[in-house]
């Protein structure tokens, strides 16, 4: 995992960067993905629910993905939660997972429904 930090979130959970992917195509140009474990999440044991996971990911989108952008413009941001770690691309069952995508908009991520 790149970050073992805790990073604060509205729902209280603390959640840790599992890896960016870079220069990912999206339907509108470059995408940027920030992948987050997220044990809050989990079926089983967990406490936060998709309202307050959707609340998480737009404050990660703002606070966390938008200041490390670098390079070429970036029109997309996806942001996922996982509750445990899953290789991007391959699928687990088990894996609670949520993802939302958001355009950039100068420093302002708006989110786009998949």
């Amino acid at each position: 995992m790149q970050g073992d930090e805790a990073i604060a979130v509205p729902s209280g959970q603390a959640v840790q960067l599992i890896e960016v992917i870079h220069a990912a195509p999206g339907p509108g140009g470059l995408t940027v993905r920030f992948r987050f474990l997220a044990p809050g999440i989990a079926r089983q044991g967990g406490s936060v629910g998709p309202e307050a996971a959707q609340a998480d990911m737009a404050h990660l989108c703002h606070v966390y993905a938008l200041p490390r952008l670098a390079g070429p413009a970036v029109s997309q941001i996806v942001i996922s939660l996982a509750d445990r770690v899953v290789p991007f691309g391959a699928a687990d069952p088990e894996a609670t997972q949520f993802f939302e995508a958001f355009r950039v908009d100068g420093d302002a991520c708006i989110w786009e429904p998949f």
